[in-house]
């Protein structure tokens, strides 16, 4: 009898602040962020953007969504 997938890639990764960018930026986006303990805009704003760039899982589309969501909040990166 075959294994279940379930069992033979188990995955547990929490995010602790779910809530943070969800539903503004992909997952991998957000996992990248939560990699480097950013959980909130001001912690983000601690950063340049061409930091951020940097992070694996980020890419020209997320970073728009994050920088128009940065604009909403005035909130923006370092320079």
């Amino acid at each position: 009898m075959a294994k279940s997938l379930v069992s033979i890639c188990a995955v547990n990764h929490v995010i602790k602040n779910s809530n943070f960018l969800s539903g503004i930026i992909a997952l991998p986006a957000r996992r990248a962020l939560e990699r480097e303990k950013i959980d909130s805009l001001e912690k983000l704003s601690d950063y340049s953007e061409e930091e951020i760039m940097k992070l694996h899982g980020f890419g020209r589309n997320a970073m728009q969504k994050l920088k128009d969501h940065m604009k909403e909040h005035r909130v923006s990166f370092k320079n």
